[in-house]
């Protein structure tokens, strides 16, 4: 039931307005995005628009936790900006930009339409993306290199429930704050920093996947699934994480000579508001 209202609601005509929203500001090779968690009210799927409309890339690879099947199955979330995101997408598989869809634990149901194309999107297990300097990154989501998502799927549950209501809680101290005139502050993003556990969960992680890439021969990772945006290099692997679009706002890019960057882009959006401000106040002070 969940795959076909999601399908349905993916192939849909898309509407007009959206259709003259273009800009292209940004040109790259390649763009990763993953953890959008479209279906949450976490999701911050109007950054996300403003983000796709800015950039053109020759392919975008949707690294996984796209859609959150296991939000929507407890509770139905989709208001029309979520679905403005989804007929972007596909509005640049359509316009030539190859969009490739690696699933990833969220949205598992995904899993069951391994090489089959929708609207346009391919949709594959894992892929082997070579970057213009040659290259070879293994593009996996990463929660099978989760040992919670393995060895315990009820335990994960319970973390993504305890994690909704660290959202939740973070909306709220970000109005006040934002009532304050201070910026963003991610309480998630500052514990996994923090707590001893889960800085050792981070590293644990990104060795394992680094590690699994070098058994594959290839000179680097990218994945998602832990929400933390990061480019290091592991005992000679190339570790890419792209981060997400529920509290970073960060995708990963690949420039024309191959170069990789972390693109902040909820840095970009803070740095507009405090220019747009120091604008105003500037007018304000000059005398007519």
């Amino acid at each position: 039931m969940l795959t076909d209202t999601l399908l349905a609601a993916a192939v849909s005509n898309p509407p007009p307005v959206a259709e003259a929203e273009e800009s292209g500001s940004i040109r790259v090779r390649t763009v990763w995005i993953s953890d959008l968690h479209l279906g949450t009210p976490g999701c911050q799927a109007r950054a996300l628009l403003e983000f796709l409309r800015e950039v053109e890339c020759e392919q975008l690879f949707l690294v996984g936790d796209i859609v959150d099947g296991w939000q929507l199955r407890r509770s139905w979330y989709w208001p029309q900006a979520h679905n403005d995101v989804v007929q972007k997408l596909l509005r640049k598989a359509r316009k030539g930009c190859r969009v490739i869809y690696v699933p990833g634990n969220h949205d598992e149901f995904a899993r069951k339409y391994l090489n089959h194309s929708f609207g346009g999107i391919e949709v594959a297990h894992e892929w082997i993306h070579e970057t213009a300097d040659g290259r070879k990154l293994w593009v996996t989501h990463g929660d099978l290199f989760d040992g919670v998502i393995q060895c315990a799927k009820w335990l994960a549950h319970v973390g993504d429930t305890a994690y909704e209501f660290t959202l939740r809680l973070n909306r709220h101290l970000n109005s006040l704050r934002a009532r304050l005139g201070l910026p963003y502050w991610s309480l998630s993003k500052y514990l996994k920093l923090k707590v001893k556990r889960a800085v050792s969960y981070l590293n644990d992680f990104e060795e394992a996947l680094a590690k699994e890439a070098r058994k594959r021969g290839v000179q680097g990772v990218v994945c998602g699934h832990i929400h933390h945006a990061e480019l290091r290099d592991i005992d000679g692997i190339l570790y890419a994480n792209d981060g997400d679009w529920v509290e970073s706002l960060t995708a990963l890019v690949e420039h024309p000579d191959g170069h990789l960057e972390i693109l902040d882009w909820g840095a970009r959006q803070r740095e507009r508001a405090e220019s747009d401000a120091n604008t105003v106040a500037q007018a304000l002070r000059t005398p007519a």
